[in-house]
């Protein structure tokens, strides 16, 4: 089987975060799948950077938000390939770049065109775990873009899609999907399944559990 996994920033926000991701993973591999896990910027990262950015420019280029932005995932994916080389499991990290994760100009806010397979098959192939950077990929100019916020999801749901991937599993710091916001509702109540179209909705309208263009896809 070939899974695609996606975790999020708080999932790899510090050491033993990124430890436990990546012994996860390990675990699915050693069942003998291929695996392909996409990272979204450690912890408050991307945050930082935006914040950093308005101190030097109040109103920066958007090219160069994106820029800097791509660096949070680049960490991200760099920091899980050496926490699985340290525990004795070939993976390689892959930038939007080196996948070519092909994707329209408008900064910020650019859309998946197309993915290319090949590299990712050839390091599946040599059996190890490839990790990519989520919510990023590059433009006909060969600029990187970001997805907008979120865009992590998008990027795993693309490539298992391109990948024709056996499942699509996206991780996160809750333990599901609520009727509304436990934090805020103490009375919400966990959905034991939910369909495209509904989760669409609630993507939509604001529900942060996944991004709304990755249900789409």
């Amino acid at each position: 089987m070939l899974i695609v996994k996606k975790f999020g920033g708080s999932s790899v926000a510090d050491k033993d975060r990124i430890y436990n991701v990546a012994r996860r993973c390990i675990e699915e591999y050693e069942k003998g799948n291929e695996v392909v896990v996409v990272l979204s910027a450690m912890g408050k990262t991307t945050d930082g950077l935006i914040a950093k950015a308005h101190e030097i420019n109040p109103n920066p280029p958007r090219r160069e938000m994106d820029m800097l932005l791509a660096t949070g995932e680049q960490t991200s994916v760099a920091l899980m390939s050496m926490a699985m080389s340290a525990l004795g499991v070939p993976a390689v990290s892959l930038n939007a770049a080196q996948v070519a994760m092909h994707t329209t100009s408008a900064y910020g806010m650019a859309k998946l065109k197309r993915i290319d397979t090949e590299r990712i098959r050839h390091e599946l192939d040599a059996r190890k775990i490839v990790i990519i950077t989520g919510f990023q990929g590059i433009n006909k100019y060969d600029d990187i873009t970001t997805l907008g916020r979120g865009g992590s999801d998008t990027t795993a749901v693309a490539l298992a899609a391109a990948l024709h991937a056996d499942a699509c599993e996206i991780y996160t710091d809750v333990d599901g999907v609520y009727t509304a916001d436990p934090r805020i509702v103490p009375n919400a109540r966990k959905l034991s399944e939910v369909s495209y179209d509904e989760m669409l909705e609630f993507a939509s309208l604001g529900a942060k559990v996944l991004h709304n263009r990755s249900v789409e896809m």
